[in-house]
């Protein structure tokens, strides 16, 4: 009983889920066995979107394949041991990568780098020689130089399609948005903000300025605020104290940004999301990457909005952004060249 009516739930618009495309679709996660890929895996075998779910991992997969298949929704869900990556790939149209470590008490996202450098572009060189169309949603920190590490791999093989390639930022958007709720005493359906920039520290860029509820923002409680956003990963490493950093929101974010994809290749019209993508917002100043509002559509990347007008404080934010954004571009694209 529990897992229909959760699954209705998750169902509504206004919340994690929306039903209005009719189309179904084959999806991968590549890292099902971890902190982000189990629970990122449950919630999108409640996506009526997703007629079948294909969980890889090095190791656990099948098992958390087999717990999660018994779930009462109409997806058919496999698992492949590390071994069978070629065979997760197989006719699969999206395929979501939260493999890698996680963040411990002390580290940066940059800490994480070598490791998940490494699994991230072997993941994307099969996804090209399996999978050469799917759209690809990095979710494997550190998301500003990952995503150029999948870019670049693409690239090399020929197939890089930059429509069909995202970092997946959302979690900065739900905690923007739950965030300001707290501050302003609002529900947090009501104080959406658009996040610009990257997916890390002073990278990440709340537009409040530009939100009925976080315009009136200001001194003290506006920085506290910013802070909380940037560097609310930092918030809850601390608090899991050695076990981990942020899983269970981050699958999450990580499936509902899946399913405004999902919305927008079965022709939703209107989906817009901020996302990490390529982009020609700031390429003059060497940054051709770019977290905007996004509007997705039958291929992926439809049109990449402009950040609109900024506060002074956002410019200031902006100018902090940028030169770190560009760094971790470039130490991404230098690990594949």
């Amino acid at each position: 009983m529990f897992a229909r009516s959760a699954a209705r739930a998750l169902a509504s618009p206004s919340r994690l889920f929306s039903t209005s495309a009719s189309r179904h679709t084959k999806v991968a996660v590549l890292g099902a066995g971890g902190g982000i890929g189990q629970p990122l895996s449950l919630l999108l075998k409640s996506d009526p979107l997703v007629s079948s779910l294909s969980l890889y991992d090095i190791r656990g997969a099948p098992g958390v394949a087999a717990d999660v298949s018994h779930v009462d929704t109409a997806s058919e869900v496999n698992g492949y041991a590390a071994d069978k990556l070629d065979e997760a790939l197989d006719g699969v149209k999206v395929v979501v990568i939260p493999a890698g470590v996680p963040r411990k008490p002390g580290m940066t996202r940059d800490d994480l780098f070598n490791t998940n450098a490494s699994i991230v572009r072997d993941l994307a060189t099969a996804v090209a020689r399996i999978a050469p169309t799917a759209h690809i949603l990095v979710i494997s920190n550190p998301v500003n130089s990952t995503v150029p590490i999948v870019a670049a791999t693409l690239e090399k093989a020929g197939v890089f399609d930059p429509a069909h390639l995202f970092g997946v930022t959302t979690l900065d958007v739900v905690r923007a948005a739950r965030f300001l709720a707290g501050v302003s005493g609002a529900s947090p359906n009501d104080t959406p903000v658009t996040v610009v920039g990257g997916h890390s520290g002073a990278t990440i860029v709340p537009l409040l300025s530009q939100s009925p509820y976080g315009k009136g923002i200001s001194g003290e409680a506006y920085a506290q605020l910013v802070h909380r956003i940037q560097f609310g990963g930092d918030e809850v490493v601390k608090a899991k104290d050695g076990a981990g950093s942020a899983t269970l929101s981050m699958a999450y974010a990580g499936a509902k940004f899946t399913n405004s994809l999902l919305r927008g290749l079965n022709g939703e019209k209107g989906v817009i999301t901020p996302t990490f993508v390529k982009s020609s917002l700031f390429a003059d100043q060497g940054i051709d990457f770019f977290s905007t509002n996004v509007e997705l559509g039958l291929n992926g990347v439809e049109k990449i909005h402009p950040i609109g007008p900024l506060s002074a404080e956002e410019e200031k934010l902006m100018e902090a952004c940028l030169p770190e954004l560009k760094k971790n571009i470039e130490k991404g694209k230098a690990f594949v060249a």
